[in-house]
């Protein structure tokens, strides 16, 4: 999405994250559509955004030129299976997902099934090598991740992925949705991306607070 240019999107998912990224992207004029097991469930959904639809998750897949993949952690590479490795290939994916395990927090920090050596994303790059990835919106709470709107200013969103192309479309979405973007290299830069939502989730799972995300602050006069 260089020079503001909109796009088709195919997004992966029908949860809370999936339908919040969707909405974003039809509030902002791209082509949206979104992929289930189960397109039924979106039906409500799809009628308060007309022109977004819904389809299998090959069918958003084949429709994105940037595919979302906003499905739980654990279902991720089933997800990107059943989209299809050439409906992916050659083709931004946004990851948006984070390895948390099936057990239980630990005094509300979220336990993760990788370990800090190795992310979920390099995990799924390896498996789909010739899909595009970057690590996004991995570290907000939907409500947040359209429009942003904190009192300390803008906040910022920590990228990473081996294909500089795929950052730069990435970045143009990220900063249409309002966010400033650090850009954290390669894929190895999940390692640190990732866990960072379980910084974020613990004030939420210690006191229900979830209106707060993360910002980058750079020396006055610093490079």
């Amino acid at each position: 999405m260089e020079g503001g240019t909109n796009v088709n999107v195919g997004i992966l998912g029908s949860g809370d994250v999936a339908r919040a990224l969707g909405a974003g992207f039809h509030k902002y004029g791209h082509d949206v559509m979104l992929g289930s097991r189960a397109p039924a469930k979106l039906t409500a959904w799809s009628a308060e955004h007309p022109g977004a639809r819904v389809g299998s998750f090959a069918e958003a897949a084949g429709h994105g030129e940037v595919v979302v993949l906003s499905v739980s952690g654990r279902a991720a590479e089933q997800a990107l299976s059943a989209a299809g490795a050439e409906n992916l290939n050659g083709k931004p994916v946004i990851d948006t997902t984070n390895p948390i395990a099936d057990a239980p927090p630990d005094n509300g920090v979220l336990r993760y099934f990788t370990d800090l050596n190795e992310s979920l994303m390099e995990r799924l790059q390896e498996r789909f090598p010739e899909a595009l990835f970057v690590k996004a919106f991995n570290s907000v709470g939907n409500p947040h991740m359209v429009d942003p709107r904190f009192e300390g200013g803008t906040p910022t969103m920590f990228i990473c992925g081996d294909n500089d192309g795929a950052k730069r479309t990435v970045r143009g979405i990220l900063e249409q949705f309002g966010w400033e973007v650090a850009d954290m290299g390669g894929a190895e830069g999940a390692r640190a991306i990732e866990p960072l939502c379980m910084l974020w989730c613990i004030p939420l799972l210690l006191r229900g607070e979830g209106d707060h995300a993360f910002r980058l602050l750079k020396r006055a006069g610093g490079t």
